[in-house]
């Protein structure tokens, strides 16, 4: 078994989950069952499949749930643009050092990806 925590692709997966979870917080209460939900599943979606993905037996499988992660990551910082855009938060530049850790996130995940299972000449 792999030990994920020591993932730096996993560790900075928590860093952005807890930082958007604060994020949400600072939204409209009405927002609570609507984009603040979607914003934490899809944060914490990052760090989750790249745990669920080290414990799997081939490259492929794990590379699959690396894909879902990066996927999560792209949707998180859909939403986070779109709460910025709609002026749904105080800090923009919170939004933006958030916003700043996925793009670092998504490099490292696709990154790691390609190590994990190269992608074959065709």
């Amino acid at each position: 078994m792999k030990n994920f925590k020591q993932l730096m692709i996993w560790q900075k997966g928590m860093e952005i989950w807890k930082e958007t979870y604060l994020l949400t917080k600072q939204l409209p209460a009405e927002e609570k069952y609507g984009i603040s939900s979607q914003i934490n599943r899809a944060s914490s979606s990052i760090p989750a499949n790249i745990a669920e993905g080290s414990s799997r037996d081939s490259k492929k499988d794990y590379a699959r749930f690396l894909q879902i992660a990066l996927g999560s990551s792209f949707e998180l910082e859909t939403f986070l643009i779109g709460i910025k855009m709609l002026e749904l938060v105080s800090s923009e530049e919170k939004v933006e050092e958030i916003l700043n850790l996925i793009n670092e996130e998504q490099k490292m995940i696709m990154s790691f990806k390609n190590k994990v299972d190269p992608p074959r000449n065709s």
